[in-house]
């Protein structure tokens, strides 16, 4: 068994774009791919951003205990990390780096709580996230309003990872961000 980095913020933080800066910038970082019931977005690949089954299926699967962890983050959408998942990069040597919601997160780092590393990216402030959310262009009102509601839940659990990235400056945000999961690779 391998490390894990678990990236974690609420919806529209960056914690995507850091993911993707750790993953362009550190060649051992290898991502896991999550399964989820919500509809894949129009830039998103099956089996690169997530991999996209029904509910019923993702339903079966919890029934037979092939999730290492998962969630209905909002209703009807679920989220999950395939235990075949993290033993196809183990298998290839590969420090697991996820984005993934603050409650698979936490269930994460209790999961493996020696073997990890868990980072809250936070946001300036929840009116920025709101301003960020719209940007994407992505969602309707409501959703945006859901998500923005969630974020403030979300918020309260940064205390329980070991480390928080403050996102009011994205390019320090990278490198702090870079920094300390260089150190965890490391053993430092």
């Amino acid at each position: 068994m391998g490390k894990l980095v678990i990236i974690t913020a609420p919806s529209g933080s960056g914690k995507s774009t850091i993911v993707n800066h750790l993953l362009d910038t550190i060649p051992s970082l290898s991502f896991s791919v999550s399964a989820t019931t919500r509809p894949r977005r129009p830039h998103e690949i099956e089996a690169k951003d997530y991999y996209y089954i029904d509910v019923k299926k993702f339903k079966q699967y919890i029934h037979q205990r092939r999730f290492v962890e998962w969630e209905e983050v909002y209703p009807g959408q679920f989220y999950g990390t395939l235990k075949s998942e993290l033993q196809r990069l183990w298998d290839q040597k590969k420090t697991i780096v996820f984005d993934i919601d603050v409650i698979g997160a936490s269930d994460l780092k209790r999961f493996f709580p020696k073997k990890s590393l868990a980072l809250f990216i936070k946001p300036p402030s929840i009116e920025v996230l709101r301003q960020r959310l719209i940007s994407r262009q992505t969602e309707s009102p409501d959703k945006i309003d859901m998500r923005v509601q969630r974020a403030t839940m979300e918020m309260e659990y940064q205390d329980r990872f070991d480390a928080v990235v403050l996102n009011d400056d994205l390019e320090q945000a990278k490198r702090d961000a870079g920094s300390i999961v260089k150190k965890f690779i490391l053993g430092q």
